[in-house]
C-alpha cells in the first residue's frame, strides 16, 4: 500500500532522510520510531504530498506521490502532530468543513457516525477551543478519516496526553485496524509502538537502522536486560536468555535490575543513544 524507493530529502546541506526503502502492506499498522530530529515527520510529509523529496520516489496504492499528488490526497487521511483544528468552529462544523472540501455525499450521516465513534456527540456543538486536549485529538483523528481514506498517517497522535486518554486513542486506532485501514504511526512512546504496530522501523539521523516486528527486533539484541549503576551511570546489558542474565547479575556486587527488553533497548543497542521524549 505504501512503497518508497531511495527516498531522500535535503534541507540545504542537511540530509533529513537518507535513501529510505519501505514497503508497508495493506491493513498494516507500521510504526516509525526515533528521537526528535530523526526524520519521522519529514517522512510523513513527503508521503502525504506536503514536502517534495529531493530524490527517490514514493507510492500510495500504486500512485506516485509527486506526479499524482491530487489522486493520492483522495486516498489518504492525515492527523498531524500539531492540533490544527479550527478552534472558533464547533466539532460538528470542523467535520462538515472537511466533508465539503472533499465534496462528500452523505456528509451529515458521516458526521453523526464519527461524533459517536469519537465519543463527542454530547459536545458536538461546542466550540473546539472549549475542548480538552484528548477531545481535540479524538476530533483530529475523526476529521482525518471523514472521507474514508485507505491510508491514515498519525504523527505523534498521543503526544502530551495523560495515560487514560492515550489508551482511548489506542482503542480508536485498533478499531480502524479492524476496518482495514493502513496506518503509518510515528511515536516517541515505546509502549505505544509495541502495543499497536505490526512492524516497526527505527530511524536515526535520517537513516533506517532497523526494521521488523517488535519481537524480531528484540530477538536481534536480546530478550532480557540487566541494569546496573556504574559510577553514577546506568548501564544496560542484554542477554538472549533469562538464565544468562541471572548468571551475570550474580557476579555483580552492587544492586541490579533484571527485566524483559523493549524497543528502546533495541534503539540504545544500535545507536548508543536514548530516545528523548
Amino acid at each position: 500500500m505504501i512503497k518508497t524507493e531511495g527516498l531522500t530529502k535535503y534541507f540545504g546541506n542537511i540530509k533529513a532522510i537518507d535513501n529510505l526503502n519501505l514497503h508497508i502492506k495493506e491493513g498494516e499498522v507500521f510504526g516509525l520510531l526515533g528521537p526528535n530530529g530523526a526524520g519521522k515527520t519529514t517522512t510523513v510529509r513527503m508521503l502525504n504530498t506536503l514536502t517534495l523529496p529531493t530524490s527517490g520516489r514514493a507510492e500510495i496504492d500504486g500512485l506516485d506521490v509527486v506526479k499524482q499528488a491530487n489522486e493520492v490526497k483522495r486516498l489518504i487521511g492525515v492527523s498531524p502532530q500539531e492540533l490544527n483544528l479550527d478552534k472558533e468552529l464547533t466539532g460538528r462544523e470542523n467535520l462538515r468543513l472537511h466533508g465539503l472540501l472533499h465534496r462528500m455525499k452523505g456528509r451529515e450521516e458521516r458526521i453523526e457516525e464519527l461524533l459517536k465513534w469519537a465519543g463527542l456527540s454530547d459536545r458536538a456543538d461546542n466550540l473546539v477551543r472549549t475542548y480538552s486536549g484528548g477531545m481535540q485529538r479524538r476530533l483530529l483523528v475523526g476529521r482525518a478519516i471523514m472521507h474514508r481514506p485507505k491510508v491514515l498517517f498519525l504523527d505523534e497522535p498521543t503526544v502530551g496526553l495523560d495515560p487514560q486518554v492515550r489508551r482511548q486513542i489506542w482503542d480508536i486506532i485498533r478499531d480502524l485496524t479492524r476496518q482495514g485501514v493502513t496506518i503509518l504511526l510515528t511515536t516517541h512512546y515505546i509502549e505505544e509502538a509495541e502495543m499497536l504496530c505490526h512492524r516497526v522501523g527505527i530511524l536515526n539521523h535520517g537513516e533506517l537502522i532497523a526494521l521488523g516486528t517488535p519481537r524480531e527486533l528484540k530477538a536481534k539484541v536480546g530478550h532480557f536486560v540487566v541494569e546496573s549503576l556504574d559510577n553514577g551511570v546506568t548501564n544496560y546489558r542484554l542477554f538472549n536468555t533469562r538464565e544468562n542474565a541471572y548468571k551475570f547479575a550474580e557476579q555483580r556486587a552492587d544492586d541490579v535490575f533484571i527485566r524483559e527488553s523493549n524497543l528502546e533497548d533495541v534503539f540504545i543497542k544500535l545507536t548508543g543513544e536514548r530516545i528523548v521524549r
